[in-house]
Protein backbone atom coordinates (compact mmCIF):
# COMPACT_ATOMS: atom_id res chain seq x y z
CA UNK A 1 0.00 0.00 0.00
CA UNK A 2 1.41 3.42 -0.93
CA UNK A 3 1.62 6.39 1.43
CA UNK A 4 -1.13 8.35 -0.27
CA UNK A 5 -3.52 5.41 0.05
CA UNK A 6 -2.64 5.11 3.74
CA UNK A 7 -3.43 8.79 4.24
CA UNK A 8 -6.71 8.47 2.33
CA UNK A 9 -7.67 5.51 4.51
CA UNK A 10 -6.76 7.50 7.60
CA UNK A 11 -8.92 10.44 6.54
CA UNK A 12 -11.88 8.13 6.00
CA UNK A 13 -11.26 6.43 9.34
CA UNK A 14 -11.24 9.75 11.19
CA UNK A 15 -14.51 10.81 9.58
CA UNK A 16 -16.19 7.42 10.07
CA UNK A 17 -15.28 7.38 13.76
CA UNK A 18 -16.20 11.02 14.42
CA UNK A 19 -12.58 11.96 15.02
CA UNK A 20 -12.66 14.71 12.38
CA UNK A 21 -15.26 16.69 10.47
CA UNK A 22 -15.46 18.64 7.22
CA UNK A 23 -12.25 20.37 6.20
CA UNK A 24 -11.13 20.78 9.81
CA UNK A 25 -7.76 19.23 10.57
CA UNK A 26 -4.79 17.91 8.61
CA UNK A 27 -2.76 14.71 8.52
CA UNK A 28 0.73 13.79 7.39
CA UNK A 29 3.18 10.92 7.19
CA UNK A 30 6.93 10.66 6.86
CA UNK A 31 7.75 8.89 3.60
CA UNK A 32 11.48 8.57 4.22
CA UNK A 33 13.99 10.05 6.64
CA UNK A 34 13.66 13.56 5.21
CA UNK A 35 10.39 13.80 3.27
CA UNK A 36 6.73 13.96 4.23
CA UNK A 37 3.30 14.05 2.63
CA UNK A 38 0.62 16.34 4.09
CA UNK A 39 -2.96 17.13 3.14
CA UNK A 40 -3.40 20.13 0.88
CA UNK A 41 -5.24 23.26 1.98
CA UNK A 42 -9.04 22.99 2.02
CA UNK A 43 -9.25 19.24 1.58
CA UNK A 44 -12.08 17.19 3.07
CA UNK A 45 -10.99 14.20 5.16
CA UNK A 46 -13.92 12.17 3.84
CA UNK A 47 -13.03 12.58 0.18
CA UNK A 48 -9.26 12.60 -0.10
CA UNK A 49 -7.75 11.66 -3.47
CA UNK A 50 -4.15 11.14 -4.58
CA UNK A 51 -4.09 14.76 -5.78
CA UNK A 52 -4.87 16.07 -2.29
CA UNK A 53 -1.36 15.75 -0.83
CA UNK A 54 1.71 17.94 -0.88
CA UNK A 55 5.27 16.61 -0.64
CA UNK A 56 7.85 18.44 1.49
CA UNK A 57 11.52 18.12 2.28
CA UNK A 58 11.55 18.00 6.08
CA UNK A 59 14.91 19.63 6.81
CA UNK A 60 14.59 22.53 4.37
CA UNK A 61 10.81 22.89 4.21
CA UNK A 62 10.92 22.86 0.42
CA UNK A 63 7.55 22.23 -1.26
CA UNK A 64 7.91 19.74 -4.12
CA UNK A 65 4.33 20.23 -5.32
CA UNK A 66 2.36 22.98 -7.01
CA UNK A 67 -0.62 22.72 -4.67
CA UNK A 68 -0.93 24.87 -1.58
CA UNK A 69 -0.34 22.80 1.55
CA UNK A 70 -2.27 22.95 4.80
CA UNK A 71 -1.63 26.14 6.75
CA UNK A 72 -0.47 23.94 9.64
CA UNK A 73 2.48 22.58 7.62
CA UNK A 74 5.10 24.37 9.79
CA UNK A 75 3.74 22.51 12.82
CA UNK A 76 4.10 19.13 11.10
CA UNK A 77 7.59 19.97 9.81
CA UNK A 78 8.71 21.05 13.27
CA UNK A 79 7.52 17.78 14.81
CA UNK A 80 9.33 15.63 12.23
CA UNK A 81 12.47 17.74 12.52
CA UNK A 82 12.58 17.27 16.28
CA UNK A 83 11.34 13.68 16.58
CA UNK A 84 13.08 11.14 14.34
CA UNK A 85 10.93 8.39 15.87
CA UNK A 86 7.69 9.97 14.61
CA UNK A 87 6.25 8.91 11.24
CA UNK A 88 2.65 10.16 11.52
CA UNK A 89 1.00 13.37 12.71
CA UNK A 90 -2.76 13.85 13.03
CA UNK A 91 -4.34 17.21 13.82
CA UNK A 92 -8.10 17.25 14.30
CA UNK A 93 -10.90 18.59 16.48
CA UNK A 94 -13.02 15.66 17.74
CA UNK A 95 -16.05 16.79 19.73
CA UNK A 96 -15.19 15.59 23.24
CA UNK A 97 -11.46 16.26 22.96
CA UNK A 98 -12.16 19.78 21.71
CA UNK A 99 -14.66 20.30 24.51
CA UNK A 100 -11.89 19.48 26.99
CA UNK A 101 -9.50 21.78 25.12
CA UNK A 102 -12.01 24.58 25.78
CA UNK A 103 -12.09 23.87 29.51
CA UNK A 104 -9.81 23.32 32.48
CA UNK A 105 -10.98 19.74 33.01
CA UNK A 106 -8.18 17.21 33.43
CA UNK A 107 -7.83 14.30 31.03
CA UNK A 108 -7.33 11.22 33.20
CA UNK A 109 -5.11 8.36 32.03
CA UNK A 110 -5.58 5.99 35.00
CA UNK A 111 -8.85 4.55 33.70
CA UNK A 112 -8.19 1.38 31.70
CA UNK A 113 -5.49 -0.42 29.74
CA UNK A 114 -5.56 1.73 26.60
CA UNK A 115 -5.64 5.04 28.46
CA UNK A 116 -2.67 4.01 30.62
CA UNK A 117 -0.74 3.15 27.47
CA UNK A 118 -1.75 5.80 24.94
CA UNK A 119 -2.42 8.78 27.24
CA UNK A 120 0.74 8.60 29.32
CA UNK A 121 2.24 11.77 27.83
CA UNK A 122 -0.12 14.72 27.25
CA UNK A 123 1.04 18.33 26.88
CA UNK A 124 -0.90 21.57 26.48
CA UNK A 125 -0.30 24.77 24.53
CA UNK A 126 -2.15 28.06 24.81
CA UNK A 127 -4.38 29.32 22.03
CA UNK A 128 -2.62 30.74 18.99
CA UNK A 129 -4.24 31.44 15.64
CA UNK A 130 -4.31 28.44 13.25
CA UNK A 131 -1.38 28.44 10.88
CA UNK A 132 0.56 31.01 12.89
CA UNK A 133 4.28 30.72 13.55
CA UNK A 134 3.52 31.04 17.27
CA UNK A 135 1.35 27.91 17.17
CA UNK A 136 3.94 25.97 15.18
CA UNK A 137 6.68 26.89 17.64
CA UNK A 138 4.56 26.08 20.70
CA UNK A 139 3.54 22.66 19.37
CA UNK A 140 7.06 21.84 18.21
CA UNK A 141 8.44 22.67 21.64
CA UNK A 142 5.93 20.43 23.40
CA UNK A 143 6.49 17.57 20.93
CA UNK A 144 9.73 16.80 22.75
CA UNK A 145 7.70 16.09 25.90
CA UNK A 146 4.54 14.34 24.71
CA UNK A 147 2.83 12.28 22.02
CA UNK A 148 -0.47 14.14 22.50
CA UNK A 149 -0.61 17.93 22.44
CA UNK A 150 -3.86 19.63 23.39
CA UNK A 151 -4.19 23.05 21.75
CA UNK A 152 -6.38 25.20 23.97
CA UNK A 153 -9.69 26.21 22.34
CA UNK A 154 -8.64 24.53 19.11
CA UNK A 155 -8.16 20.75 19.10
CA UNK A 156 -5.37 18.22 19.35
CA UNK A 157 -2.19 17.03 17.65
CA UNK A 158 -1.31 13.34 17.95
CA UNK A 159 2.07 11.92 16.95
CA UNK A 160 3.13 8.29 16.61
CA UNK A 161 5.32 5.80 14.81
CA UNK A 162 2.60 4.91 12.28
CA UNK A 163 -0.75 6.18 11.04
CA UNK A 164 -2.53 3.16 12.53
CA UNK A 165 -1.05 3.76 15.98
CA UNK A 166 -1.81 7.48 15.73
CA UNK A 167 -5.45 6.63 14.95
CA UNK A 168 -5.63 4.39 18.00
CA UNK A 169 -4.05 7.05 20.21
CA UNK A 170 -6.53 9.67 19.00
CA UNK A 171 -9.53 7.38 19.39
CA UNK A 172 -8.45 6.42 22.92
CA UNK A 173 -8.17 10.11 23.81
CA UNK A 174 -11.64 10.87 22.47
CA UNK A 175 -13.15 7.88 24.29
CA UNK A 176 -11.53 8.92 27.58
CA UNK A 177 -12.85 12.47 27.25
CA UNK A 178 -16.31 11.10 26.48
CA UNK A 179 -16.17 8.74 29.46
CA UNK A 180 -15.02 11.44 31.90
CA UNK A 181 -17.80 13.77 30.76
CA UNK A 182 -20.51 11.09 30.96
CA UNK A 183 -19.37 10.12 34.45
CA UNK A 184 -19.69 13.74 35.58
CA UNK A 185 -23.12 14.06 33.98
CA UNK A 186 -24.33 10.85 35.61
CA UNK A 187 -22.82 11.48 39.01
CA UNK A 188 -20.64 8.38 38.68
CA UNK A 189 -17.37 8.49 40.59
CA UNK A 190 -14.63 6.99 38.47
CA UNK A 191 -12.36 4.47 40.18
CA UNK A 192 -8.79 5.25 39.16
CA UNK A 193 -5.95 2.74 38.85
CA UNK A 194 -3.29 3.40 41.53
CA UNK A 195 -0.09 5.05 40.27
CA UNK A 196 2.02 2.10 41.42
CA UNK A 197 -0.12 -0.24 39.30
CA UNK A 198 0.11 2.13 36.32
CA UNK A 199 3.90 2.12 36.51
CA UNK A 200 3.93 -1.67 36.84
CA UNK A 201 1.73 -1.93 33.74
CA UNK A 202 3.89 0.45 31.70
CA UNK A 203 7.19 -1.12 32.71
CA UNK A 204 6.43 -4.78 33.27
CA UNK A 205 3.30 -5.87 31.40
CA UNK A 206 3.31 -7.64 28.05
CA UNK A 207 0.63 -5.41 26.50
CA UNK A 208 2.91 -3.54 24.07
CA UNK A 209 6.40 -2.04 24.25
CA UNK A 210 6.16 1.21 26.19
CA UNK A 211 6.21 4.32 24.01
CA UNK A 212 8.07 6.75 26.19
CA UNK A 213 9.03 10.16 24.90
CA UNK A 214 12.77 10.51 24.35
CA UNK A 215 13.43 13.67 26.31
CA UNK A 216 16.95 13.86 24.89
CA UNK A 217 15.44 14.72 21.51
CA UNK A 218 15.13 18.46 21.19
CA UNK A 219 12.97 20.43 18.77
CA UNK A 220 14.82 21.73 15.73
CA UNK A 221 15.36 25.46 15.36
CA UNK A 222 14.90 25.27 11.60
Amino acid sequence: MNYKQQLMNTGQYLISNQLAWGTSGNISTRTDSDEMLITASGTSMANLSEDDFVKFHISTGQNYSERKASKETPMHLGIYQGREDINAVLHSSPFYTTLFSCSNEAIISKLFVETMYYLEDIAYVDYFHPGSQELAEAVTAQASNANIIIMKNHGVVVLDESLLEAQMRLQTLEMACHMILKAKESGIKLSLIPQKTVQSFLNESFYKPRKTVNHSIKPSNK
